[in-house]
């Protein structure tokens, strides 16, 4: 029988337990690729006796304008921290409540009362790492933590460096790298930026998001690319080496969170509260090798994880990571223009 409850029973089983019966029916994901656990969502699958279909978007800014698009059935989506208010302003998101649901204890404090979602009343914790640099160390053996390596590369990587297609991540680094503040509308600075990025671009492979095979391969020698993805690299090519860019580097939390026009709300509900449980928040991790923001989660983890220098900041370079807020628009809009040069 298909799961139903009335609007009035709703809330009282979001406060007693997302969760305790069983549903049947659909619940389609959109997400960032090759980023959900399988056997995490079998769990979910044999638990509530939901089919669930997964789609994959490459982007944040992907994502965003589907989604604005209309008709494309999905259920939840999983944005990142500093897209999280625009998901929100423009009304896109359900007010689902999981500080109402029962797993929701299991929230670390630290992620709570989030910037980009006080008190968590749209979206869950799903993973969170940064970006920095990876270098095979076969091919380069000197100092890697530095935006040197894609910005101004050494001969020896020039022709093997991929960086990620994700504007945001780069502009920010490349706007530390000369010296430069996170959503400054400073000409000369933005023109510094734009001919670094053009200048450093014919030196690179690729714009890319496969990057985990092409170390495996050594297609690629470096990349400007996420931690848990280097992790993953490491684990094929034990020669890969992942660096924190003393100028500067991007934190990223992605946060599952429920579309206003969901076509299966109940079950999108279902699964925000399952993947707050320790146990299958692990599962999410130990698939994509990225921390995640559920206490008790790391006594399910691999015990490579525990230890993994992708994971661990060193202290000396912690203070130059930064949550990236969004900027304003029109300075958005100038970033836009730089980013869309480059890609030419």
């Amino acid at each position: 029988m298909k799961f139903k409850l009335t609007a009035a029973l709703a809330g009282l089983a979001m406060l007693v337990g997302a969760g305790a019966a069983h549903a049947d029916g659909e619940l389609n994901i959109f997400n960032w690729g090759n980023y959900t656990s399988p056997d995490m969502i079998k769990k979910f699958e044999d638990k509530y006796k939901v089919k669930v279909t997964i789609t994959d978007y490459d982007a944040n800014d992907t994502a965003l304008a589907k989604v604005r698009a209309g008709g494309h059935g999905f259920d939840i989506v999983v944005p990142s921290a500093n897209y999280m208010p625009i998901w929100i302003k423009e009304g896109l998101l359900l007010e689902s409540r999981p500080d109402q649901m029962e797993n929701f204890k299991n929230v670390d404090e630290r992620w709570v009362n989030v910037d980009w979602d006080p008190g968590r009343h749209y979206s869950v914790p799903w993973q969170w790492g940064l970006t920095g640099i990876i270098v095979d160390t076969s091919v380069y053996k000197g100092d890697v933590n530095t935006s040197s390596i894609f910005l101004d590369p050494p001969a020896e990587l020039v022709g093997k460096i991929n960086v990620a297609p994700e504007m945001n991540d780069v502009m920010y680094a490349t706007i530390r790298y000369v010296g430069g503040e996170w959503c400054t509308a400073d000409k000369e600075v933005l023109k510094k930026v734009r001919d670094k990025l053009v200048e450093a671009k014919p030196k690179w492979i690729a714009m890319d998001y496969g990057v985990i095979e092409k170390f495996a391969s050594r297609d690629f020698a470096a990349a400007y690319y996420w931690n848990g993805a280097a992790m993953r690299a490491r684990a094929q090519n034990p020669a890969v080496k992942f660096g924190y860019p003393k100028e500067g580097f991007p934190y990223f939390m992605d946060s599952a969170a429920i579309l206003k026009d969901a076509k299966n709300v109940e079950n999108a509900k279902l699964f925000l509260n399952f993947i707050m449980d320790p146990e299958n928040a692990a599962m999410i991790s130990s698939f994509a090798r990225y921390a995640n923001g559920i206490k008790g989660s790391d006594k399910f983890m691999p015990a490579d994880m525990k230890d993994a220098p992708e994971l661990i900041v060193p202290k000396d370079l912690e203070a130059a990571g930064r949550f990236l807020k969004p900027c304003p628009p029109e300075v958005t809009d100038i970033y836009t223009k730089i980013w869309t040069e480059v890609l030419k």
